[in-house]
Parts: structure tokens; C-alpha cells; sequence
């Protein structure tokens, strides 16, 4: 199958498109590098440095021809779309139009969507499942959501499937933790390092991680599966930040304590996700336990010239 990845060059879209490659999948990988990485690029892809929004896209499209698009290229930060609404807008919205609409005219069969855990806000119950109301809280929550609602349409007018999966924290291998890298690359790598992190807020919070691993998996069962629903991809246990950085230290034998910061303005106190409805409709499951999952992180540090 020939498969176009949007952010193939990045944490999550670059292990995926491994994964595809891994089961024999024809890739073609678009990433103007805002994020990605050409060291992350399988060498048996096709590469195009490219901007969604660049009307060049559609050339890309009419030589390459894929049958299914893997949409994971957007602007993640969101701060930045508090500080700039606009240009939030522009790439998530209106390069992911640029970006269907290529599909359209090529004839894709198909669009495999992240959508983000940022849409529900402050859950009312837990775990959050696809049903669990809507709360944005930022213009990124916004954007992100956008696109279901663009998916849904594309699908009813020009009968383009979809899946659309709302991703838990995303943990592992290929994790930035500068910029918007998430709280397990932050620890990993400063504690390897001897440096303290700063946990914002008391520890108390808890959140989902899954592994990227599992997340790969569930792009792939995407491909021949779970067409035009909305799927979440979860682990459905929760995890406080004091015992992620506890769990961290146990595992590289480091005696530390955190330093603790203000709260961050609209930080979510609790989350996690249930993983149900992904299970019956594919027997999709999470094989990474947590503790495993940040050993193979770290090795992959350790691998990169961390101590």
C-alpha cells in the first residue's frame, strides 16, 4: 500500500511510518522539519521538505499517488496557539484543508487523523471516553477538533474514510524534551543527566501515557480497520507526576527530589482514558506496561550519548 505520512520526520509520525514500512508498506513522507527531524527518516522512505499549507502539495499528490494519507503534521504547541490563534489556525485548519483537498483531487482512499486529549477539557468523569463532552480550553483544542468535523464531510461528499484516534500523553524513543516535549522525555533526560526537573504544581496531577509502540500499532490496524469513527488510544490507568519522576529515578538508581513551580494556568488536574471501544472494534490493546515503556525510552537516551 502506498501511504503518504504528513510529520513523518517526528516523534510520533516517524515511528509510525517504521511501523508501516515494517509491514511491507510503500511510504512517502511530507515535513517541512518546524519539529521533525531528518534523523528520525527511515532511509527507505521517499522525503518531500515540504509545508502543508504550500500549494506545491498537490504536485506531490499527482506524482506520488498514495491510497492512504496518515495526517500527523500540525502545530502541537499550545501556548503558541493562545499567543497566536491565527497561525494556529492556518496550520492545523487550513493546511489540513490544503491537505484534504489534495486528497480529493488524487483520489485517497482513505485519512488516518490524531486528534488530541486537549479537546475535552476539565473531564466531568473518568476515564474520558469518545462520548465524554467537549471543553477547548485553547485555540490548539479548537483547530485540532476542527478537522473531525472536516473528516466526517469529506466522507459524506466525496466518500474519503476516515479514522480519526484521540491519543492519551505519547511517550518514547524519539521524544524531544525541549520545546513541547512531554513530561517523560523531561525527566528522562535530565535525570540521566544528574539535572533536578521542575514538576509545575504540586505532583498531585495524574495522567494516561502510552507508548509510542502501542500508538503504531493502532495506526496500522487503521489502515484496514475502524473506518469513520472516532477511536481513543489509551492505556485507561492514571499516573501521578510525583510517582512518573519516582518511577524514573527508581529505574536509573538516582536518589533525587524534584523542584516544584507554580501551577500552570489551564493545566488539567485529572486524566485518563478508556481504550473500550478501540478493543471491541479491532482487539486493539496497549502491550507496553508504563515501567517498560520508560526502560526502553531511556535506553534509547542512553543509545543517543546520555550518560
Amino acid at each position: 500500500m502506498k501511504i503518504l505520512v504528513t510529520g513523518g520526520a517526528g516523534f510520533i509520525g516517524s515511528n509510525i511510518v517504521d511501523g508501516f514500512i515494517e509491514n511491507g508498506h510503500d511510504v512517502v513522507v511530507v515535513d517541512n522539519l518546524s519539529h521533525g527531524k531528518r534523523g528520525n527518516l527511515n532511509s527507505k522512505v521517499k522525503f518531500y521538505n515540504l509545508d502543508i499549507r504550500d500549494k506545491e502539495l498537490n504536485k506531490i499528490f499527482e506524482s506520488e499517488r498514495p491510497e492512504v494519507v496518515c495526517h500527523h503534521a500540525a502545530q502541537i504547541s499550545v501556548p503558541k496557539s493562545v499567543d497566536n490563534p491565527i497561525e494556529d489556525a492556518d496550520i492545523n485548519i487550513i493546511g489540513s484543508l490544503n491537505l484534504l483537498e489534495c486528497c480529493r483531487l488524487y483520489g485517497v482512499k482513505k485519512v488516518i487523523y490524531p486528534a488530541s486529549a486537549a479537546i475535552f477539557g476539565e473531564p466531568i468523569y473518568l476515564p474520558i471516553d469518545e462520548n465524554h463532552p467537549l471543553d477547548m480550553m485553547s485555540g490548539y483544542g479548537v483547530t485540532k477538533h476542527t478537522l473531525e468535523h472536516y473528516l466526517k464531510v469529506y466522507k459524506e461528499l466525496y466518500n474519503i474514510n476516515y479514522t480519526v484516534m484521540r491519543y492519551a500523553n505519547v511517550y518514547g524513543p524519539r521524544q524531544d524534551s525541549t520545546g513541547e516535549g512531554g513530561v517523560v522525555a523531561i525527566f528522562c533526560e535530565k535525570i540521566l543527566e544528574n539535572e533536578v526537573p521542575t514538576i509545575f504544581g504540586n505532583g498531585e496531577q495524574t495522567r494516561d501515557f502510552v507508548f509510542v509502540k502501542d500508538v503504531v500499532e493502532a495506526n496500522i490496524k487503521a489502515l484496514t480497520e475502524l473506518d469513520n469513527e472516532i477511536y481513543n488510544v489509551a492505556t485507561n490507568t492514571k499516573i501521578s507526576i510525583d510517582d512518573l519522576f519516582n518511577m524514573v529515578c527508581n529505574i536509573l538508581n538516582k536518589d533525587m527530589k524534584p523542584v516544584y513551580g507554580e501551577e500552570r494556568a489551564g493545566d488539567i488536574r485529572h486524566s485518563y482514558m478508556t481504550y473500550k471501544k478501540i478493543n471491541e472494534a479491532c482487539g486493539w490493546k496497549p502491550q507496553y506496561s508504563l515501567e517498560n515503556g520508560i526502560k526502553e525510552t531511556i535506553n534509547y537516551y542512553i543509545e543517543k550519548g546520555h550518560k
